[in-house]
């Protein structure tokens, strides 16, 4: 990593790369993230499946409703994303206001 007094400022390459690493750390701690998950998720629903299968004593039954719950899950994961992208323009709509009612 480049370091030094000023070595962001006096070298746009140096800065450049210093955001790149930061952005590849990030990146490859987001992917241990969610290989972690889904390990996690993939045992959960190896268990589930075993416990729905034991109550209805049908295993096809039993796959079919860890799929269903699967499926409601994935779509509760992209409600909520969804949900924060609407909270962050919002967020920028309100700088924006703010940034105009300054300007008055």
């Amino acid at each position: 990593m480049v370091s030094g007094p000023g070595a962001d400022g006096d070298r746009p390459e140096a800065a450049a790369l210093v955001a790149l690493e930061r952005a590849v750390e990030e990146a490859l701690a987001r992917l241990r993230d969610a290989s972690e998950r889904a390990a996690v998720a993939e045992a959960r629903t190896d268990e589930l499946q075993r416990i729905v299968e034991r109550v209805t004593g049908d295993s096809g039954e039993a796959r079919r409703l860890v799929d269903t719950l699967g499926s409601l899950e994935e779509e509760n994961a992209e409600l909520r994303r969804r949900i924060e992208e609407g909270r962050a323009g919002v967020e920028r709509l309100l700088a924006k206001i703010r940034f105009l009612e300054d300007q008055r």
